[in-house]
């Protein structure tokens, strides 16, 4: 092993904040092998899942997902300083509506409502005092949480699944008295009919109540409606609306109205992109007049709505606005003031920060250098990090930092594809002189999802030991504007796939790969990109399907109710188009696979059951395809538990090494390949 000052050939900008050092020697080993300072129980078990954080006056609210804790999640509170958990076991806050969840608590006026992921059902904690149960029955599902401004009632999205077909959506309430009756009560419904329910937001005033709606075959990012109502109450009794009308998204043009949010002065804002661009526009609601937009710009102020509540602006006290604004796929922090747009640094929120009535702000910060941290601070100031994920044990020459890669795609008219391109990184090693590091080709679920620049053991794990990553932001991405999204359009299983193998070739050509050691891996959709590249290309060497999809006709029947027409937009629709289905398929291309493959899925999985991965395993091995798959017990659409992530992860590094000749751990569990 000889001693190298730099990787030849690897571009590393070397940012970092939290410190750089200088070059030193490295031992040089080949890429791949290199022993890594983030192991499989530091990502496992060591690090906590930080998500939802909101505000309630001067308080700070956030959710902790706890490995240790088979994955509980727990509601956290600070306060002046002192930090508090607020739900003990067994609470684990969380809420399956729609599958994905979100939205799974509100905080105002010194009261909690929350979700119970286990049966659920809908709690309330009144200050400093117990749970107390407000509500819950048998099949029905509760998010997207919304105190009355007087906290005397909570307004939620009802899902009920003790119907004949597809689970049933509603607007309800909950009354929050002390003498309210909890027992088989499913709230009071105040709105029933769309397919599709989000965003129940009453106005400061209790004058209206504000929400967005959709029907099949759209998805929110497609086409919904802003529909208003006047909130009307009389005494102590349940709340109830008038007739309600539409602000927005029902003049026959398709368009995405997503996250409305009300200022002080009584007015509603809400992220439309009819421009093209997710962009604020202000509703005059109490005087219907027409919206008016705030700041129009080419970036993304608003996100795909897999999961509620969602964040990405914040009405400030003085009037302005604070909007995390999405250009390249990297996040921009603005203050919007009369039209105009102004920088702003707040270091790097992974959502829109929310306002303290102290003059400060609270954010989950997730920067490239360093794991996720709940902070309080202002502009011009240093953060207070509340809570760490973790504190890395590594040097900043340990991370690999993403370097934003614009590459041609194979349609020329398509303009420019993206992605995060990360070099291998290691403060102790290097690669052999004249040997290139192997590629892990990332592609993210959703599809309509995206990758992002944040720090991310999934990318670390990897560079850390040698490996080169290209996280792909292919067509359908969000974070570049609606006809980007739009290229996917009946275009999944081959737009995605294009991408993926250009950006490759990009690398390829640059010298900063080796061409011949280029894996593939992908998650949900993800999955199905992942067994359509290694069906139509010969450039990679194996790929890695977690909870992947494999049967575009079985996904059409047996998904839940909130994709259940995704494929309408991806494929078309079914069963008209069943032979774009069928060809389509992984499970129909696996002749055309000629390379390992590895298949990680858990047997509680809703939205892509398991049986998907059973079937394409077996049509591999008896075609002879070399392959290999593990099962889950306990464990949904993504992995919770920690010995589930840690397995996972070590299986499919020692499946890699494996394939591509390099070296495997002493002990451990090795990959069975059958």
């Amino acid at each position: 092993m000889a001693p190298c000052i730099s990787n030849p050939g690897i571009s590393n900008p070397g940012i970092s904040n939290s410190g750089t050092s200088s070059p030193v020697d490295r031992t040089s080993l080949p890429y791949g092998t290199w022993p890594s300072p983030i192991s499989a129980d530091l990502v496992a078990g060591a690090t906590l899942g930080l998500s939802d954080v909101r505000a309630d006056g001067a308080d700070i609210y956030w959710i902790e997902g706890r490995p240790a804790e088979a994955g509980r999640r727990v509601l956290v509170r600070w306060r002046a300083g002192v930090t508090r958990d607020m739900t003990p076991p067994p609470f684990d806050v969380g809420t399956r509506v729609h599958e994905y969840g979100g939205g799974a608590y509100t905080a105002a006026g010194g009261r909690v409502v929350f979700s119970n992921r286990a049966d659920g059902s809908v709690w309330l904690i009144d200050g400093d005092a117990a749970p107390r149960a407000l509500g819950g029955m048998d099949g029905l599902r509760f998010a997207d949480f919304a105190l009355s401004p007087d906290g005397c009632f909570v307004f939620c999205v009802r899902e009920d699944h003790n119907t004949n077909g597809e689970a049933a959506a509603a607007i309800v309430a909950f009354d929050c008295g002390a003498d309210a009756d909890p027992t088989d009560n499913g709230g009071t419904a105040l709105v029933m009919g769309p397919d599709f329910l989000a965003s129940p937001r009453p106005s400061p005033d209790g004058r209206f109540m504000a929400w967005v709606e959709w029907d099949h075959p759209n998805m929110p990012w497609d086409a919904t409606r802003l529909r208003a109502a006047s909130l009307l109450q009389e005494g102590t009794d349940m709340p109830r609306l008038a007739a309600p009308w539409t602000l927005a998204g029902d003049d026959g043009t398709a368009r995405s109205v997503i996250e409305p949010r009300w200022e002080a002065n009584g007015n509603l804002l809400a992220s439309s992109d009819i421009s093209g661009w997710w962009n604020l526009y202000r509703f005059d609601v109490a005087n219907a007049s027409p919206a008016v937009p705030v700041a129009p710009m080419q970036a993304e102020i608003g996100l795909p709505q897999w999961i509620f509540g969602l964040r990405s602006y914040c009405p400030l006290p003085d009037g302005s606005i604070l909007a995390l604004a999405i250009r390249d796929g990297e996040n921009r922090m603005l203050v919007l003031r009369d039209g105009a747009a102004t920088p702003v640094d707040l270091h790097f929120p992974t959502q829109c920060p929310v306002a303290l009535s102290d003059g400060m702000l609270a954010w989950l910060d997730t920067p490239p250098d360093d794991a996720a941290s709940v902070m309080r601070g202002a502009p011009g100031q240093a953060p207070t990090v509340l809570r760490r994920a973790i504190t890395l044990p590594m040097a900043a020459d340990d991370i690999a930092h993403a370097q934003a890669l614009h590459f041609p795609l194979s349609d020329a008219a398509a303009g420019m594809g993206h992605a995060f391109f990360y070099p291998p990184a290691n403060a102790r090693y290097c690669g052999v002189t004249g040997t290139l590091p192997p590629l892990v080709v990332m592609a993210h679920g959703g599809p309509t999802g995206r990758a992002n620049p944040a720090f991310s053991f999934k990318v670390q794990w990897w560079t850390s030991r040698g490996f080169a990553v290209v996280d792909v932001n292919y067509g359908g991405s969000t974070g570049f504007g609606r006809p980007y999204r739009e290229r996917l359009e009946r275009e999944w299983g081959i737009v995605d796939i294009d991408d993926c193998i250009a950006a490759c070739q990009h690398l390829m050509t640059q010298g900063l790969v080796d061409p011949k050691r280029i894996v593939i891996r992908g998650s949900s959709a993800g999955g199905l990109t992942v067994l359509g590249a290694l069906a139509r290309s010969g450039l990679f060497a194996a790929g890695t399907s977690l909870y992947g999809v494999t049967d575009l006709r079985a996904l059409a029947q047996e998904t839940h109710k909130f994709e259940s027409r995704y494929l309408d937009s991806l494929i078309g629709p079914y069963p008209q188009d069943e032979d774009t289905y069928i060809a389509r398929s992984p499970l129909t291309q696996a002749a055309d696979i000629h390379v390992p493959v590895l298949f990680l899925h858990g047997l509680d999985d809703k939205v892509v059951p398991p049986a998907q991965a059973d079937e394409m395993a077996r049509a591999l091995q008896q075609r002879g395809i070399t392959c290999a798959q593990y099962e889950f017990e306990g464990e949904g659409h993504g992995f919770r538990k920690e010995a589930t992530v840690r397995r996972a992860l070590e299986l499919e590094l020692d499946f890699y090494r494996q394939v591509l000749g390099l070296p495997t751990a002493q002990d451990g569990e090795h990959v069975v390949l059958r």
